[in-house]
């Protein structure tokens, strides 16, 4: 394929499906004829197709089918395009993604790439033209035409990745103030809610029947993720998660080997303070003893009007560091460096839904492209492993880089990628279980995890928390496990956040005086979380109060908590007063006495599922249909995590994020699994299949997966062909 020039590349992207050519959608019709999809009674799609490629292209008409709209956001957003659907608003973050890739640029990737990826590549195009072209209904925002090569924008299925960790703020500062301030994209002071995964294996030695379990649970925000199951004739078999948009099982399983992606703590994006020269109207940074140039490009980022398109040009910097994104406070630039690998990363996401081994697995992490995510993994020979994150640069120890280096040093240069074995790594552990929940690794399987001291400091700049102090009790001790006993583990309802909280506000009320009025304001709340056994329930009262409380001191002490360079929870646990301990519970029984009538209002009756609209970005609203809830934020150590809080409008607290595909999957001769999604399958409210599983979901009551054929049998909804409805 031959590099598409700007003026053809826009020509191709503007023209709509009906004007596809007579030889193409014959193309189309005849690999949709290797292709047979079949919807579960769940509208769970089981894509069959005669060829890998053929597979892809049945997968991602079938994605399309369920919810289009998120498949082209994401990509506007992948290709830093989100501008021309959102208008001006958008225009810096369009510019970050556009500041480390480009089309020109992917599609010399697409060029180099192997014959079998370029193939799944183009499917995976066909797949959305075809959709379209049999779905004149559906009008795209912006997004009429896919080119093959737009598969690598969007090479990793993590929610956000690295490159969200660059400031727009900072951005929009050094490339143009002058823009308008994007609600949503500034700092939030205060609380923001956890992020990341759970994910367990465990080992045949600690199970009840000798075959290894595991345990899928992404936190991401809710619907960003539909379930699939994708096969071929050519050894394709993977059931999971799949991110919108993408051709690969993201988290998941197949008949041999699971993987679970959980986000690192891992330190792997460095800043570079470059001293920049001006001579001759050219600009340079220096770099040890030389000169270098700095590459100078203009972007252009489009934008939607009211009255049509506009654009606005940028004029860029980058050294071999990365791009210019932001300036230090003595007015030097900062120069970003990151992984940057998108061919590499496309190919290792899709080989690892191949492997069929540890050492098949093992050898496509040699690839070093999962770069922020740490990996549990499980098969049916009985191996479970932790892998740490799958890129960690090489440095100088003894530079600090947790702050913008000098980049006129050499010596604050890369020196490679640390191998699979130079990061911490865990393999059959003697504990006979391995775990993560976002923390640090030192805990990952109890006694035989790896040690801190044997690592540079930069493997990994987290801790530990709350969920991985609740995993290590759910998992220690134990050699009892089957795949129910497992799923109960990851609901356990303990709230281990509350272990320093409870007994710090019991010793305030206790030390503080009889007959005091702030003593005796709260002396009913303080007798119900007494005898609190610190877990959540739907008709917990306890539950509720708890968290109004810990949530508003947490808010209250963020600043001081934040120079002492502390949790919030931490401080108020060590460091808040007694005053402030029992001001903050009478003030939140006070809130809840405002909204609800009451202070001693059930957990369930404030913690709800909703899910009125197919809109990204949902609305809300105490009218509406709502289920409730028992388990609650990840912040409060529950392994099962609801990321809730209020809205406009509301008194009731509303999911967006936290558990959203669960699965737990039992390996040996054959798997076995069960799985829920939040919500449904489907984005259209129309569909039966939008919110049929929110009431399980609500529950933890997971579904049987139709993971071989007689199990499909009686369960089949339809089967189809792309193309015929």
């Amino acid at each position: 394929m031959n590099r598409l020039s700007p003026v053809l590349l826009g020509a191709l992207i503007a023209c709509g499906p009906g004007d596809s050519s007579e030889p193409e959608v014959s193309r189309w019709e005849a690999q949709a004829a290797a292709v047979t999809i079949i919807r579960d009674d769940w509208g769970i799609p089981h894509i069959h197709g005669k060829t890998d490629a053929d597979a892809v292209f049945g997968l991602i008409y079938a994605h399309a089918e369920d919810d289009f709209n998120r498949i082209e956001v994401n990509y506007l957003n992948a290709m830093g395009r989100l501008a021309e659907a959102e208008g001006e608003e958008a225009v810096f973050q369009d510019l970050r993604m556009k500041l480390f890739i480009s089309p020109e640029g992917l599609q010399a990737q697409y060029q180099e790439s192997p014959d079998w990826l370029q193939a799944l590549m183009t499917a995976w195009a066909d797949g959305l033209n075809y959709f379209l072209h049999t779905h004149p209904d559906v009008q795209p925002r912006v997004l009429t035409r896919f080119e093959p090569w737009m598969a690598l924008s969007f090479s990793e299925g993590s929610i956000g990745g690295d490159i969200e960790r660059v400031s727009i703020p900072r951005l929009r500062e050094f490339y143009g103030a002058e823009a308008p301030v994007v609600a949503g994209l500034e700092p939030v002071p205060g609380y923001q809610e956890p992020v990341g995964s759970n994910g367990i294996a465990v080992a045949p030695a600690n199970t009840a029947n000798g075959r290894s379990l595991f345990l899928i649970n992404p936190h991401t925000s809710f619907f960003f993720r539909g379930e699939v199951q994708v096969t071929s004739e050519e050894g394709l078999n993977a059931y999971g998660a799949v991110t919108w948009g993408q051709f690969f099982v993201y988290q998941g399983f197949n008949d041999r080997v699971g993987w679970m992606h959980t986000s690192s703590e891992v330190d792997n994006i460095d800043e570079y303070l470059e001293t920049i020269v001006e001579r001759n109207d050219s600009l340079f940074y220096r770099h040890g003893g030389e000169l270098r140039p700095v590459a100078v490009t203009t972007i252009a980022v489009p934008f939607r009007t009211d009255s049509g398109m506009a654009s606005r040009e940028f004029t860029t910097y980058r050294t071999h560091h990365g791009p210019v994104v932001r300036r230090a406070e003595d007015g030097r630039w900062i120069a970003v460096r990151m992984m940057e690998e998108p061919l590499k990363a496309l190919t290792q996401s899709y080989l690892r839904t191949k492997a069929r081994s540890f050492a098949e697995f093992r050898e496509v992490m040699d690839l070093h492209t999962n770069s922020s995510n740490n990996t549990i993994y499980a098969d049916g020979d009985g191996t479970i492993a932790y892998f740490h994150a799958n890129f960690v640069p090489r440095r100088n120890p003894a530079i600090d880089w947790t702050r913008p280096v000098d980049g006129s040093d050499p010596a604050t240069d890369w020196e490679g990628v640390h191998s699979v074995e130079e990061s911490p790594l865990v393999v059959n552990p003697g504990s006979g279980w391995v775990y993560n929940t976002n923390n640090w690794p030192y805990s990952s399987a109890g006694p035989d995890s790896p040690r801190a001291a044997d690592f540079p400091s930069y493997t990994d700049r987290g801790s530990e928390n709350a969920r991985g102090l609740h995993a290590i009790r759910v998992l220690e001790g134990r050699s009892d496990f089957t795949l129910d006993r497992l799923l109960d583990a990851a609901y356990d309802s303990y709230l281990t956040a509350f272990e320093p909280l409870i007994p710090a506000l019991l010793r305030a009320y206790d030390s503080t005086g009889v007959g005091t009025p702030l003593r005796d304001r709260v002396t009913d709340q303080v007798g119900v979380l007494r005898a609190w056994d610190l877990r959540w329930g739907t008709e917990s009262i306890p539950t509720a109060l708890a968290i109004y409380w810990a949530d508003l001191l947490a808010r209250r002490v963020a600043p001081a908590a934040g120079q002492a360079r502390m949790s919030a929870e931490a401080y108020i646990a060590t460091r808040s007063t007694r005053a402030e301990r029992l001001q903050a519970l009478g003030d939140a029984a006070d809130t809840l006495v405002a909204h609800f009538g009451t202070w001693q209002t059930p957990w369930g009756a404030i913690n709800r599922f909703q899910r009125l609209t197919g809109e990204i970005v949902q609305p809300f609203a105490d009218s509406g249909a709502s289920i409730p809830v028992g388990f609650t934020s990840a912040r409060w150590g529950s392994l099962a995590s609801f990321g809730a809080r209020t809205y406009p409008g509301t008194k009731r607290m509303y999911g967006t994020s936290g558990n959203s595909f669960v699965a737990v999957v039992e390996f040996g001769d054959s798997v076995r699994a069960r799985a829920i999604t939040a919500g449904g399958e489907s984005g259209d409210a129309s569909s039966p299949h939008f919110n049929d599983q929110a009431d399980r979901y609500a529950r933890g009551d997971l579904r049987e997966v139709y993971f071989y054929p007689h199990q499909l049998q009686g369960h089949i909804e339809r089967e189809y062909r792309p193309g015929r409805r």
